[in-house]
């Protein structure tokens, strides 16, 4: 068992205060976005010792023995707390086949790793849990087209905005929403005051219940950070989800999303792809995106964890490079031992005060603190009254 101290992302969206708080720190004037606990090279967490990617790269066993025959000597996760003030861009995320066959075909071409152009920044996909600590809302998939119009007419703007949201009703499932979104995307400056004529019908309805309110709020929402961008009437074509705490949201390759605002701890495989698709000032590849994103509609499944035993939670998901788990320790469960055993692991306590034993040592884990535990550390046991997240790699 090593402590392990992760690393402050000031991204602009990024609350102030709600990861500091977390993390026991006082807030000051910068936003703290993101606190990443892995082994992402860009921004990799620290040991006693030095880096957690040097640590794997001096002694790759630490991996496990499946871990690494699958996802070589890479750690194939990363955990995060975000904390959202306010949207993130539209954005999708490639499938492995895809990361591959892109990241190698950028190469070949030449672009930069940090070329504003360049959309493939490793061969990995980037399937991803969001799991919620407060109140998080979320747009993501697709709802089905014939209800976004009703909701467009519902708001008195459907024939305002006809020349671009007509596919909505004259085609059907994914190649309306493809025509639309696509659409959006390129809105040239003789049709921006749609976006306008669509967020001003909202204000009439900011205060209405059900779905038509949230319609008309995200509109709005969305219009006070990015005022006139086109992207506000691509995401009113997306889901609007809202996580209580414990709840959570799993994002598969394709699946066009977009967090709006709150707190929780994201777990991701180990990559930086993102194709992003609206709500950004960042390179937009519309082309990668007809590849990528899904557009069949759908609602995605809000996620309850099952208990697999006293005081251990488990978040199920189809993904192999990571198992997401919360784990709560008091004088009921008694010693608990740690999840994903046979795998590296990362754990970080939330909240309360506990202590790991694995058999030889002891540490002290207060809210705010993460360890990493190394595959060969089968037995590690909390004890204490604390709430602990954690990850694993999902083979063992």
């Amino acid at each position: 068992m090593q402590r392990l101290s992760g690393t402050v992302q000031r991204y602009a969206w990024g609350t102030r205060d709600a990861i500091p708080a977390i993390l026991g720190r006082p807030a000051d004037d910068a936003p703290v976005a993101e606190y990443w606990l892995g082994a992402h090279t860009s921004s990799p967490s620290l040991l006693d010792d030095g880096t957690l990617v040097d640590h794997i790269a001096s002694g790759p066993t630490v991996l496990g023995k499946r871990s690494r025959e699958a996802f070589g000597e890479q750690l194939p996760y990363l955990m995060k707390l975000l904390s959202a003030r306010h949207a993130l861009s539209i954005q999708a995320h490639p499938s492995r086949e895809q990361a591959i066959e892109g990241f190698a075909r950028e190469s070949r071409d030449g672009i930069p790793l940090d070329a504003p152009e360049r959309t493939y920044k490793d061969s990995w996909p980037k399937p991803e849990i969001m799991i919620a600590l407060d109140t998080f809302h979320s747009l993501a998939g697709f709802r089905d087209p014939l209800e976004t119009a009703e909701l467009f007419t519902a708001m008195g703007v459907a024939s305002e905005l006809q020349s671009v949201i007509g596919p909505l009703t004259e085609r059907k499932g994914p190649a309306a929403l493809a025509e639309v979104f696509l659409d959006v995307l390129s809105l040239g400056e003789s049709r921006r005051h749609l976006v306008d004529e669509a967020v001003s019908a909202a204000m009439h309805h900011r205060d209405d219940d059900g779905e038509l309110g949230d319609f008309a709020r995200t509109a709005i929402e969305l219009d006070a950070v990015f005022p006139g961008d086109p992207g506000i009437l691509a995401a009113l074509l997306m889901n609007r989800i809202k996580l209580a705490p414990g709840e959570a949201l799993f994002v598969p390759a394709g699946m066009m999303h977009a967090h709006l605002r709150g707190t929780g701890v994201e777990i991701m495989a180990n990559s930086d792809n993102v194709i992003r698709g609206g709500l950004t000032s960042k390179h937009i590849d519309v082309s990668e995106l007809v590849t990528v994103v899904d557009f069949n509609p759908w609602l995605p499944e809000i996620l309850l964890p099952r208990q697999t035993r006293p005081g251990v939670l488990k978040y199920e998901t189809p993904c192999s490079e990571f198992e997401a788990w919360r784990m709560r320790v008091d004088s009921t469960t008694g010693r608990v031992r740690v999840p994903g055993r046979g795998s590296a692991r990362i754990v970080l306590a939330i909240d309360g005060f506990c202590v790991l034993d694995n058999g030889s040592s002891r540490m002290e884990l207060p809210r705010g603190r993460a360890a990493f535990l190394a595959a060969d550390e089968r037995d590690v046991y909390a004890e204490g009254t604390a709430e602990l997240y954690g990850a694993s790699s999902g083979i063992r």
